[in-house]
């Protein structure tokens, strides 16, 4: 196996102290702050100094290439950007500690029923003009680090990109044109006279949902599971990230970093790039 260390914080004592752990074969440099050290043996201690030092790792089998991707499929809200909309709505609404709890709860998997926390959610919500969605697009909508990178990357070898979300169309829709994402699905507000009615037009896109749009995709581009990836952060994206050959948790609720394949807490989304050869 190779054992990939990325992060600001590592530094040449770190890899020294892991390189005694894991007694690599070599150890090659992939950028400023992330090293591969090459077939590493497993040793129980690395999670631990990692954790310590602020550093991501993940254990990578041989011969895993970038290039020999198909679909990397990521979370919207607080994965490819770095803020949960209907919080940001929620606020304008005045009630943005009422949703924020909700979405935590949710995110964290507490509430079992996501279409349950999206309806009370949304219910906060009724009333508000149209206009605060763009309100949020414009002021509060920001990339996550390293996701202008990590789409580039995609593009560069021909791996398709999926954006899935329990969010909304409004957002997804803009940013699918902005970056050029192949593929999206979310969940699309009712507004009646230049107003959100609290409530969804069609089906709810839920943890299923997502999922089933993965296998979809996947299927469409005839790609095997070790061909996918799927980035999420929160419990409504661990049923995808389960059909993916390489699951990444970013910057993620405990629950959803104890499932996934690796767990990226420090660096940003283009540091999925250096996971692979």
């Amino acid at each position: 196996m190779n054992l990939v260390v990325q992060g600001p914080a590592l530094a040449e004592g770190d890899l020294e102290a892991l390189s005694l752990l894991v007694k690599p074969q070599a150890v090659r440099r992939l950028a400023p702050h992330a090293c591969r050290l090459v077939r590493a043996m497993k040793n129980e201690g690395v999670g631990a100094l990692c954790e310590a030092r602020r550093i991501d790792h993940a254990w990578m089998e041989d011969g895993r290439r970038f290039a020999d991707l198909k679909l990397l499929a990521m979370d919207m809200d607080s994965t490819l950007i770095t803020i949960e909309c209907i919080d940001e709505l929620g606020g304008l609404a005045g009630k943005g500690a009422e949703v924020a709890a909700i979405t935590e709860q949710a995110m964290r998997g507490e509430i079992a029923d996501y279409r349950e926390s999206l309806r009370r959610r949304l219910a906060l919500l009724a009333g508000q003009p149209e206009t605060a969605l763009e309100e949020v697009y414009r002021e509060k909508l920001r990339l996550s680090p390293g996701a202008e990178a990590l789409v580039a990357a995609c593009k560069a070898h021909g791996v398709k990109l999926l954006l899935v979300t329990g969010g909304f169309a409004f957002f997804s829709e803009r940013l699918k044109a902005r970056l050029g994402i192949d593929y999206t699905i979310s969940n699309t507000l009712e507004v009646k006279d230049g107003r959100l009615t609290g409530r969804l037009v069609g089906e709810v896109v839920d943890a299923d949902a997502k999922a089933a749009k993965f296998r979809a995709v996947m299927k469409d581009l005839n790609a095997s599971r070790n061909q996918t990836v799927a980035i999420g952060d929160g419990a409504n994206d661990l049923k995808m990230m389960r059909e993916a050959g390489t699951s990444v948790a970013f910057r993620a609720k405990p629950v959803v970093r104890a499932q996934a394949g690796c767990a990226l807490d420090w660096s940003g989304l283009d540091a999925v790039v250096n996971l692979f050869e």
